[in-house]
């Protein structure tokens, strides 16, 4: 991988620059969860990702702790469980002493609450972040038609929607409804939403010597999508980030795109 100053970021609010390429903890649990963040801060990765739901942001702490890369060359992202609402601030402090940090770089809703106002918790977190416990704020799993609800409401939209995300969930109007919004699209699962072994992505691989998982991320970067990968194996962790050697044309741009339906 080449240097972090190096990698790719996008804008987010408040002149905050997020790495294009993140590594996910989601099903990572125990020492190898401490393990693998571990070895992809070794590898570069610079945007690490977890939540409060996975039980393991101790772990992850404990890993950006023990590393020599230092605290302001690392984004890091949680995220609050909706069932959670009312209870954001006990939250934010619970995943700050868990992850032995002062301030979030980035706090998501997980998904959206199934009960009360969506309004309402995004006002919560709004002045949270103006409180500076995190620098900016965003939500996962969201619809463009609950986006719009959140900024006709208080007039600031989310900096990113996390969601499930890979080429054969390519959709054009979804990217662009995010850009229109100045939300920040990422997307998680790019492996499990993908069939690496469709010919499209073994024939892009092949032309460069690369991996089909390599040319999956790579296509995310190269559309401005930030893409959290996840393994818990060093040899995997470190090829699935290796994708600044290489860059796609816009016809095997196009061809990928196509696996959309």
């Amino acid at each position: 991988m080449t240097s972090s100053t190096a990698q790719p970021t996008v804008k987010l609010p408040g002149n905050v620059r997020m790495p294009l390429l993140g590594f996910g903890t989601w099903q990572a649990h125990g020492e190898s969860a401490h393990r693998a963040v571990s070895v992809a801060l070794d590898a570069g990765y610079r945007l690490i990702d977890t939540a409060t739901a996975y039980g393991n942001e101790d772990l992850v702490g404990r890993a950006i702790a023990e590393s020599a890369v230092p605290r302001e060359e690392i984004f890091i992202t949680t995220k609050l469980p909706p069932e959670r609402a009312g209870r954001e601030q006990r939250t934010i402090d619970e995943s700050l002493r868990m992850l032995g940090v002062d301030q979030l770089d980035l706090w998501l809703i997980h998904w959206p609450p199934s009960r009360g106002s969506l309004v309402d918790l995004w006002r919560r977190l709004i002045e949270i972040r103006d409180a500076g416990q995190t620098r900016t704020i965003g939500v996962s799993n969201y619809s463009l038609a609950q986006i719009d609800s959140l900024i006709a409401e208080t007039g600031e939209a989310p900096a990113v929607n996390q969601i499930k995300w890979g080429p054969r969930l390519f959709n054009a109007a979804e990217v662009k409804g995010h850009h229109e919004r100045g939300v920040v699209l990422e997307g998680y699962s790019p492996f499990k939403t993908t069939r690496l072994g469709d010919p499209v992505l073994t024939r892009v691989a092949q032309a460069h010597g690369v991996s089909p998982a390599q040319v999956v991320v790579r296509w995310h970067i190269q559309h401005g999508i930030v893409v959290i990968p996840k393994s818990v194996t060093p040899a995997r962790i470190h090829t699935n980030g290796d994708v600044f050697g290489f860059k796609l044309s816009a016809e095997e741009m196009a061809a990928i795109d196509g696996l959309g339906h």
